[in-house]
């Protein structure tokens, strides 16, 4: 499904993948829409597991620069193809799978607030400006970040990545007070 995509992706193509049977894959998953939904998961898990890694620490618009070359450095590794595990998800399953899609919902709201609760850290420790809207800063972080992702998919280059969050980031540091 990483690949292939949902869509194109077959029970046939699962039970070859994994060499179950009809009756074992079937035992654990009664539909399509049912394995989607577990991949849904583990594939949130897995992303937000990654995330917290790094955004738990974040303290300081370094370790946002850190989590940007951290993210750059693991897409370029693929040439910028895929995109991103949970927004290639969101895009093929938003409109048909209300399950995956809340999943998939929660999983951004997870991950939004991550970078909020690091953003919230900055502006506690006075780094960040008390007017700043860490909650907002988040959000068009994220968005810059999934917008990225695609782009570079599209052109299996991963500057456009950096570019979208390079301009995210700017819009941050013009929040910050100090040194950086």
């Amino acid at each position: 499904m990483r690949t292939q995509g949902v869509a194109a992706t077959t029970l046939d193509d699962v039970r070859a993948a994994s060499n179950t049977s009809k009756s074992q894959l079937y035992q654990h998953f009664p539909d399509k829409n049912a394995l989607v939904e577990e991949v849904a998961r583990l594939r949130s898990e897995r992303v937000l597991a990654r995330e917290e890694q790094s955004l738990r620490r974040l303290n300081s618009f370094s370790g946002l620069q850190r989590w940007r070359n951290s993210l750059v450095a693991l897409n370029a590794a693929r040439g910028g193809a895929n995109g991103c595990a949970i927004g290639s998800l969101a895009n093929e399953l938003a409109d048909t799978n209300e399950e995956a899609r809340l999943i998939l919902a929660e999983t951004f709201s997870r991950w939004e607030a991550l970078i909020a609760e690091g953003l919230q850290r900055m502006q506690d420790a006075g780094t960040l400006r008390s007017d700043a809207d860490p909650r907002a800063l988040a959000t068009g972080l994220l968005a810059a970040l999934q917008g990225g992702y695609l782009l570079s998919q599209t052109a299996k280059d991963v500057r456009p990545m950096e570019i979208a969050l390079d301009m995210a980031l700017a819009q941050i540091e013009k929040e910050t007070i100090g040194a950086h």
